[in-house]
This record gives structure tokens, sequence and C-alpha cells, in this order.
């Protein structure tokens, strides 16, 4: 049994903090986007066009981003994604430049305050599309092919279920929601409609590439990737479609444990399903379909899936989280 870390600060449970030398720009649900603070720096960023990325301790599920927050799950999330980015380097490019942190605000480094949790990227124009890899059938994809026996107008075979391995991955794009809105699948055609034939077809052959090594990665550690999301863009400087955002994490993607793998029911995964259980229990006293926020996450179900968090890093790269 993981054993569960001594926690750092609740502080990254909340909103953006104040980081010295960068000027906070965007919140998501996870993350926060702060762009160099040039006066402070005295003149341009020392690498250049950058952005910094801070992953941070809330936690979301049904839209909602929830109280209190997973200790350390954004230091999870972003040491995983450094390792999946070493392990795909020769798959495809990403945008980290730097994780190097420093006390001193004017150096442009990552402050001090969030190491571990924070990445000095290459500033990238987003493709506005989810890219998604799906091996195995389950979530919208399985409530799509129930309707109509088909995921994203791919059809599939007839008499699949709930964890059924497919074929062979299919890719099964979504448009990009804002904060609180669902991400609506969508067709190749209409992503090659948004961003060109050319384009869409490499989005599409990088996420299948990439789902095909992770995939292969994961279960050599007997887990089972599902499936993934992926986000690319484009490196302004050289025109390169460019691996963004988080890659392979329990936040993106959906990883079983290969031995209690039964086709036909849901599976336990390595993620937030323990808080997905709880809100829709009658433990919880909340009625998803209402107005009202959801209550707070009681102790015991914040440290089980912080625990599934660190087994997932654990279980995935074979060393404990320091």
């Amino acid at each position: 049994m993981t054993e569960t870390r001594e926690p750092q600060s609740d502080a990254f449970a909340g909103g953006p903090l104040d980081l010295p030398g960068w000027r906070h720009v965007y919140s998501g649900k996870v993350r926060d986007l702060y762009e160099p603070d040039l006066p402070v720096l005295g003149g341009a960023h020392p690498l250049g066009d950058v952005v910094l990325v801070v992953a941070s301790d809330r936690i979301s599920a049904f839209d909602h981003v929830l109280d209190p927050g997973i200790p350390d799950k954004g230091v999870v999330l972003t040491q995983l994604s450094l390792w999946w980015f070493d392990q795909l380097a020769d798959v495809v490019d990403n945008h980290v430049v730097s994780t190097e942190a420093s006390a001193e605000p004017g150096d442009g480094l990552v402050p001090d305050v969030v190491a571990g949790r924070a990445m000095i990227c290459r500033r990238l124009e987003m493709f506005p599309v989810e890219c998604v890899a799906r091996g195995y059938l389950t979530g919208s994809g399985l409530a799509e092919y129930r309707t109509n026996g088909q995921v994203t107008g791919i059809p599939l075979p007839a008499g699949l279920v709930d964890g059924s391995r497919l074929p062979e991955p299919i890719f099964t794009p979504a448009t990009k929601a804002e904060v609180g809105e669902h991400d609506e699948n969508v067709t190749f055609a209409e992503v090659a409609r948004q961003v060109g034939g050319e384009a869409a077809a490499r989005l599409r052959d990088l996420t299948l590439a990439v789902y095909a090594r992770a995939e292969e990665i994961a279960r050599e550690r007997g887990v089972i990737l599902a499936d993934t999301k992926l986000e690319f863009g484009v490196d302004p400087a050289t025109g390169a479609t460019v691996l963004g955002d988080e890659v392979l994490t329990p936040d993106s993607s959906r990883f079983w444990p290969a031995d209690r793998w039964e086709p036909g029911r849901s599976q336990p995964s390595f993620d937030k399903q323990d808080v997905r259980d709880w809100l829709t229990s009658p433990g919880s006293g909340w009625d998803r379909s209402s107005d009202t926020p959801p209550p707070a996450l009681p102790d015991d179900v914040v440290r089980r899936t912080q625990d599934r968090y660190l087994e997932a890093y654990e279980r995935l790269t074979g060393t404990a989280l320091t």
C-alpha cells in the first residue's frame, strides 16, 4: 500500500499564487498560467517567449472544482508528465524548456515555492482540439457507441461492452470547452474543417503514435492505458507541431490495473474515481442535477484519492515520489 506523503501547504489547493517575476494570466480547473513580468526581469525573458505552468492541488468532478484539494496532486501531475515527455522524446517534441528553480524573483527561473509542480514552457499556438486516443471502450465513447454503434463517426463491431479492448486504437477528437462546460466529441472531418486536412492528419497520427508508445510502456508495468487526452500546438519559431499541456497523467488518462481488468463492468482506476463515487452516493447528499455546488470532500476520500495518484506515479515510473 502506498504511504501518504507529508503534504505540501494547502495554499496549492486554492487560486493562483503571487509569484514575483511572473504575472498570472489564466487559470483552468487545475493549472495556473503565468507570463514573465518583464519589468521585474529588466527586459526579455532569458529563455525566450515562455510561460510558467503551475499544477495546483485542485480537483474537479462533474464540471465543479471541489474543496478541499488533493495534497501533492500537482506534484504528481508535473513529475509524471516530465517522465512521460522523456519516454516520448523520439516520438514528438514537447514544450518544456526548464524546471530549474530559484528563490531570486528576477532570474526568470521557476520560483522555489512552486518547485516540483511547475514547468517553464515554450509559448505555443494551441490547436482548438482535444486529441483523444482510445484503446478500450468506456466513458463518453461507450455512451456514444450504445447510441449508434460508432464513436466520433468511426464504426465499431457489435457486442462491445464497458471495458472492451478495441480491435485497434482510434482517434476520437473533442472540442475544447471552457471551465464548467463539457468537451464535445467531434468527427475527424470536423477537426479537418477547423484546422485543415494536413494539420488534422498530423494530430491524428501523433496522437496514435503517443498512445502506442505509452500503452506498451504501461502494459509492461501491469497497467492498462484505456484512453488518453493530448493537446498540441505549433511552435511559432519553427512551425513544428509540439506536445503541450500535461501528458499521460491520471487527470488526462484512464489507467486500470491489468490484473483486475474485466470487460462488462466499470474498471477500478488510478484516478479520482473515489471522488466521483462519493459525490454520486447517498452519503454526499448532493443532487448532481441541482444548481447547488458539491459539498466538501471527507478526509478519507481525500486520503484515498491522494494514494491513488501516488500509486499511479510509482507503478508507471518504478520510483517513489520524493
